[in-house]
């Protein structure tokens, strides 16, 4: 027996895909889910895929704590090492607008007492849709997503040159929070199409794969979380990105995959 021979009665363990995200990936039509519901994307990727699931994601993420997750979680530490594909599922909340600012929002939690919370959070809650229609500035300038995708990268490139990673473009949405306003998708995605470019960075368009969901009664009611058509279309988009990455497809070029059948 060699040193890299695995111990009599070790249990082999599966690829692991990791996930990077925002909630997204783990709420359905109805709210948020377990990560191991097997209804949401990641699942069903891993599924069909063959593979474990290491997701973590929060509500409100953008590409800024994708990155934070990388260097400070141990759990995505622990999964680097078995993952067989890193999936970017950031930058949609990066491109939403986002008049007050983003760290007001992240710090209402701490203020004290809890009655004065309540009152902030409301005035927060009232104001952010009547001054949504600005459209500016959004949550992320799309010069810092990249910044922050290309470290996650580059890191994870350092410590396994490897290792696929997945990028995707922001979704689309309908929601009353955000004034059924996305003006800064357009510049988010573009900036993110061409940092994969020029990484040779394979992407899922989430917009394609989810428009027609969110748009439809399956949808969550908030306007911007989908329903199970979507997660659905999500998850054949990125095995068939998976499926060409594995089989040596790509050619240096972006691979764009929409979620159409």
């Amino acid at each position: 027996m060699t040193s890299s021979d695995p111990e009599p009665g070790a249990v082999e363990r599966k690829p692991v895909l990791l996930v990077l995200g925002d909630s997204l990936a783990y709420y359905g039509p109805e709210g948020g889910l377990p990560s191991d519901d097997p209804r949401i994307w990641p699942n069903l990727v891993a599924q069909q895929m063959g593979w474990d699931v290491e997701l973590v994601a929060r509500i409100g993420w953008t590409s800024r704590d994708a990155w934070w997750a990388l260097t400070q979680d141990p759990r995505v530490w622990s999964a680097v090492p078995r993952a067989a594909a890193v999936v970017f599922a950031v930058g949609g909340m990066d491109s939403l607008p986002s008049p007050l600012p983003t760290a007001l929002r992240e710090q209402l939690r701490y203020i004290r007492p809890p009655a004065v919370r309540r009152i902030v959070r409301a005035g927060y809650q009232w104001l952010q849709p009547r001054l949504a229609p600005l459209g500016w500035p959004v949550a992320l300038p799309p010069r810092l997503s990249v910044e922050y995708l290309e470290s996650a990268r580059a890191a994870l490139a350092y410590m396994r040159p490897d290792l696929a990673v997945v990028g995707t473009l922001p979704s689309v949405h309908r929601s009353e929070a955000y004034g059924r306003i996305h003006s800064g998708r357009a510049a988010a995605a573009a900036a993110i199409t061409e940092w994969a470019a020029r990484t040779e960075v394979p992407v899922v368009d989430l917009a394609q794969a989810v428009r027609a969901n969110i748009e439809s009664e399956d949808a969550n009611p908030d306007g911007i979380h989908w329903g199970w058509d979507a997660h659905v279309e999500v998850a054949d988009a990125m095995v068939r990105t998976l499926r060409r990455i594995e089989e040596h497809e790509t050619d240096g070029d972006t691979v764009v995959t929409s979620g159409g059948r």
